[in-house]
């Protein structure tokens, strides 16, 4: 049997499903798309709606040969380790070793509605370890630590699963734990530059500080990618909405992450349209809404943190990525459909040397 040529960008990945969606089967056409046009990845974010992990997961692994394919990210502790830890040997068989699995904090705010504990990064350390022993066909006995209380958990002793782990990571105690224990991390969307490359340095010498060699650990940005083609009120939703959704959930978070001025976060929240809105803005925001907080709520300096422009500015714009430090970019926010003249684009400047790159997006060598 002939072997399957590889990804032509390995260092490219987008997101299924790409924000709000009803229709889970839309990733199937999504998936093929994606991997005809050569991108490495896909991404999968889980929602408490019509996206469970797992579901659109095996979907990707059943319409795919060649694209890799990461949970980015699940929570650690809405399903039992054990189960993730099965979801992911399945993947991983089904794929022939294209799958990783992402783990990330979530929202404080909802687990407190859903009465679950919060996240916290004793729990995504330990979780990762008691995964690994499974997967490598040994037992957990005994346990009763940050991941929870377990008496035995086992798969199979004849297992020897080489599965990574991504950790999705904003502020720097999780970026210093990615780099201690993850395969690769996946940064935040609207990282400005800088950000990113201190981002980079963080994670690198947490690795080196923990005998790991840094170079080990593959670096994912995720850049919010919206080209002039979109149409104008989908392109609002994307950048303006997606950003204001951010704010919303854990702005302070992201706003120190970048160093950005707390007081317009407080702008922001002050506005009379933040203040007691019935949703997330990026998917319910009109355009008048949309108008409003970009033209006099954010600053701009802030959307800029993105991919904006002709198809040819926003592959500029992957360059100053790895400039930056990353070993690849999400394209985030946008459907294989939208990012397929960005790839042209990229196709004419992209540099030497990325074509080593694994499939699978946890894997850096």
């Amino acid at each position: 049997m002939t072997a399957l040529a590889p990804p032509e960008f390995p260092e490219l990945a987008c997101y299924g499903l790409a924000g709000h969606s009803a229709q889970p089967a839309d990733l199937i056409d999504e998936v093929r798309l994606a991997e005809r046009i050569g991108l490495g990845s896909v991404f999968l974010s889980e929602r408490f709606n019509a996206k469970d992990a797992a579901v659109m997961a095996g979907l990707a692994a059943a319409v795919s040969e060649r694209i890799g394919i990461a949970t980015a990210a699940t929570n650690p502790h809405t399903r039992h380790p054990l189960v993730t830890a099965t979801m992911a040997t399945t993947l991983h068989r089904a794929t022939g070793g294209r799958y990783a699995l992402g783990l990330g904090r979530g929202f404080d705010l909802l687990f407190d509605l859903m009465g679950v504990e919060r996240v916290t990064g004793a729990r995504l350390r330990e979780t990762t370890e008691i995964l690994r022993t499974l997967w490598s066909g040994g037992s957990v006995v005994g346990y009763d630590g940050p991941a929870g209380t377990f008496d035995y958990l086992s798969q199979d002793s004849s297992f020897d699963e080489h599965i990574p782990v991504l950790m999705m990571a904003i502020g720097d105690r999780t970026l210093e734990l990615a780099g201690q224990v993850a395969d690769g991390v996946v940064l935040h969307t609207f990282f400005t530059d800088d950000t990113l490359r201190r981002a980079v340095e963080v994670i690198r010498n947490a690795a080196a500080d923990a005998g790991r060699d840094p170079g080990s650990v593959r670096i994912w940005s995720v850049l919010a990618t919206v080209t002039d083609e979109v149409p104008t009120e989908l392109r609002l939703r994307k950048l303006v909405g997606r950003l204001a959704t951010y704010l919303q959930g854990y702005g302070e978070v992201l706003v120190r992450a970048n160093g950005w001025d707390l007081a317009d976060l407080e702008r922001f929240r002050n506005d009379t349209l933040v203040q007691g809105y019935p949703g997330a803005f990026d998917a319910v925001g009109t355009v008048e809404e949309l108008t409003h907080l970009r033209d006099d709520v954010l600053p701009a300096a802030w959307l800029a943190a993105s991919a904006t422009g002709t198809p040819a500015d926003c592959a500029t714009r992957i360059t100053d990525q790895l400039a930056a430090g990353a070993d690849s970019v999400v394209l985030h926010g946008a459907t294989p459909a939208e990012l397929s003249p960005v790839l042209e684009a990229w196709r004419e400047q992209r540099p030497d040397g990325l074509d080593a790159l694994p499939a699978n997006p946890g894997w850096m060598r």
